[in-house]
């Protein structure tokens, strides 16, 4: 069953869906002229000015603290291994080539989430590729189809790996007992998924952004320490990525090829742009346009990959680790290479680092379940059952061998963004309409807001009592 899981899985992600996201990105950045630059200072402004006052929901910095959560894990340490392994250092260059472009379909799928959000009975906001899928392109079934490939990948199995790798990493560094770590997790994540969404996004607020700067702080004095290196190591990931044959691990050489699709798989696995994951977040924030969201899921893409992950690359790039008949790989490469850089207190930071990041993105992804388990049927029982079953799964996955079961998660997720794409390539006229709306208004020197029966054509309840609900911005005083 591993074996045909895995062809499956080959040819979802071999022969189609990287293309496709690939291809979506180069679309999304054209038809938006490349927001993701020109407009790249006022998504730092806007992601500043996000921690509003939510009112029943969540504000507009924790649903992106909630988003990047998801987005920084494992992968970010582990995955780059990884891939500078498989692909050399030009694997790197990919990655940041695929951000870029990432960063746009995030931005247009991000829009969509909160252009067709819905308001539950507390008053909070749900809402995602699901409901973007019902409402806008009149597909119940696709949206249930997708919730279903989320429930499976997001929902239960990813929490699954999450925790194994935590329980693993806990016991190689303290000689932690597996089943104590899991029961540990378990009773943590209780506290926070059982808050509802505001308790997620109060927690992914403080946790995710300072664990996110303590990685890029020592990331900053590692290279500082290396300082004369840091040309070369440029120069050395550029002739990698478009040389015919790019140096990588050991004595094996690695063609443009090799080093092209390596970048690409991790970049995507690593983003989430395209997934429809984040998007479940992101419909959650209270904003006055859905493009101000759009714009601070954008800078999660960019975080994710431009900085959490070239941190580890520099790790290992920047040390002798991947030395040839070394055989490290993974996490082993990174925590190497920290080791030889600052001590070995820098397995122990890694290994806390991993916790931390694990942890996190079983709570963001736990969400994304729930939302996906509220689409299909809103029921308290079906809510309640749904968390104590992830609760269950992230005790027995501390406990397992699960590469059969990682395999399956990413067939899901596989076939989740296959939905999730086709969704929102159909949708993007509404994107872009919604696109132009937000920078009319800017240009103008307006502060933006949404008015659906205008820009769309059809009244929506939630952005018309948005309108209403919306406090004024007081004048600036003479000498203030």
């Amino acid at each position: 069953m591993g074996e045909l899981i895995g062809r499956v899985n080959d040819l979802v992600w071999g022969a189609v869906l990287v293309w496709a996201l690939l291809g979506a990105g180069i679309y999304f950045t054209v038809r938006f002229k490349g927001v993701q630059v020109r407009w790249f200072r006022h998504m730092v402004k806007t992601l500043f000015a996000s921690r509003n006052d939510p009112g029943e929901s969540i504000s507009s910095f924790q649903a992106f603290a909630t988003g990047l959560a998801a987005r920084v894990g494992t992968g970010n340490i582990a995955g780059i291994g990884v891939a500078i392994y498989l692909g050399g250092p030009g694997a790197i260059f990919w990655m940041w080539v695929i951000a870029m472009l990432g960063m746009a379909t995030s931005f247009a799928e991000t829009i969509l989430a909160q252009v067709f959000k819905e308001r539950m009975a507390d008053g909070s906001f749900r809402g995602g590729p699901a409901y973007y899928m019902q409402k806008g392109l009149g597909a119940r079934w696709l949206g249930v189809l997708f919730s279903v490939f989320l429930m499976m990948s997001y929902g239960l199995i990813f929490n699954m790996v999450q925790s194994n790798s935590m329980a693993a990493a806990a016991r190689a560094a303290f000689g932690a007992p597996e089943l104590m770590v899991a029961l540990i997790v378990a009773v943590l994540a209780a506290l926070v998924i059982f808050g509802g969404i505001q308790r997620i996004g109060r927690f992914a607020e403080a946790v995710v952004p300072a664990m996110a700067i303590l990685y890029l702080m020592l990331a900053i004095v590692v290279c500082i320490m290396n300082l004369g290196e840091l040309p070369s190591l440029f120069l050395r990931i550029l002739e990698s990525a478009f040389a015919p044959h790019a140096a990588g691990a050991g004595a094996l050489g690695y063609t443009f090829k090799v080093a092209l699709m390596n970048g690409v798989r991790r970049g995507l696995f690593s983003n989430e742009a395209g997934m429809g994951s984040v998007p479940n977040a992101a419909a959650a924030a209270t904003v006055d346009h859905p493009v101000q969201q759009g714009m601070v899921q954008m800078f999660g893409v960019f975080i994710d990959t431009i900085i959490v992950c070239s941190c580890t690359a520099a790790f290992i790039l920047l040390s002798d680790a991947l030395a040839p008949g070394s055989g490290l790989t993974g996490v082993e490469l990174t925590s190497a290479a920290l080791v030889e850089h600052v001590g070995q207190w820098g397995a122990v930071f890694l290994t806390v680092a991993m916790f931390f990041f694990s942890f996190t993105s079983v709570v963001a992804n736990y969400y994304f379940g729930e939302t996906a388990a509220s689409f299909m049927l809103d029921n308290r029982a079906v809510i309640l059952g749904y968390r104590l079953l992830a609760l269950t799964m992230i005790v027995v996955g501390a406990l397992l061998d699960v590469p059969v079961v990682w395999t399956m998660a990413d067939l899901g997720m596989g076939l989740m963004a296959v939905c999730n794409l086709t969704a929102i390539l159909l949708l993007s006229p509404i994107a872009f309409k919604v696109w132009e709306d937000y920078k009319r208004q800017v240009e103008a020197g307006r502060e933006p807001m949404f008015d659906a029966e205008q820009v769309l054509g059809t009244p929506s309840e939630i952005w018309n009592e948005q309108a209403l609900r919306r406090k004024p911005v007081p004048e600036e005083q003479p000498g203030d």
